[in-house]
């Protein structure tokens, strides 16, 4: 009886016929000094699509840590991947070198036009790279996403900023309508390059009117396409509002295939 138990027991604690084991570990590369991180979906979808997710800090991807999200990505073959460069502002510079892990990517089979999803202050290192690439993205996401440069990062990280830039605030400023992404997101509509966005509207650390807001009204008015989830009295923080998003994750899938 005791050796029919343990075999049922065994039995069920496999995975199920079909199913691949979620990845466990990230594969890790360097690409000239930096970590990239990588989630392989264990049965890709065609065309190897992948959500490049942003910030990738101290080399890891969080939104990892996001069981929601990982399982119905890794489920749909949609594989997860980051580039550390640490605490960087968009400048062209630094874009220049995330273009540097996109090659690395595509070289390695993947899509030649993932979607970018940006984390708070990732919001900022992905619009800039997609404004500078804009045939280049198949959709962006943002999760309470910072998008203007005159917010969040001149107003509370401006040392960040700066060094990122590699110039003076005055200079910065006189420039800014050249590197800010909602001053240059006509390239993105006329790809068509879909864009949703969930922010709450009690957002204090990145307000939501001086950004998701402002690039909706921006997005819009240039021609092109954007659904936002306003989430009504929350603010900068980690809930299920924000990493448990159904309409995040149908988002990604709808636009990965």
């Amino acid at each position: 009886m005791k050796c029919l138990l343990s075999l049922i027991v065994s039995l069920f604690a496999l995975p199920l016929l079909g199913q691949e084991p979620l990845p466990k570990k990230a594969e890790i590369f360097e690409i000239e000094g930096h970590k990239a991180v990588l989630y392989a979906a264990p049965k890709p979808a065609e065309g190897k699509p992948w959500l490049w997710y942003a910030p990738t800090l101290n080399g890891g991807v969080s939104l990892a840590g996001r069981k929601m999200y990982l399982e119905a990505f890794m489920k749909a073959g949609i594989s997860l991947a980051g580039f550390d460069l640490g605490e960087v502002r968009g400048s062209p510079a630094s874009t220049a070198k995330f273009t540097l892990f996109y090659d690395a990517m595509v070289k390695r089979g993947f899509s030649a036009k993932p979607i970018l999803l940006g984390q708070s202050r990732g919001g900022m290192m992905t619009l800039a790279w997609a404004f500078r690439n804009p045939d280049k993205v198949r959709a962006w996401v943002g999760i309470y996403p910072v998008c203007n440069l005159a917010s969040w990062p001149l107003k509370n990280s401006k040392p960040q900023t700066l060094a990122d830039f590699a110039m003076t605030e005055t200079e910065l400023v006189a420039k800014l309508s050249e590197f800010n992404p909602i001053d240059n997101l006509a390239g993105l509509a006329a790809n068509k390059v879909p864009m949703f966005a969930v922010h709450g509207d009690n957002d204090v650390v990145v307000p939501y009117d001086l950004n998701t807001k402002l690039l909706k009204e921006r997005y819009e008015a240039a021609g092109g396409q954007i659904s936002v989830k306003v989430i009504p009295g929350e603010g900068h923080k980690v809930g299920p509002s924000f990493f448990e998003c159904q309409e995040l994750v149908d988002f990604v899938i709808k636009h990965a295939q």
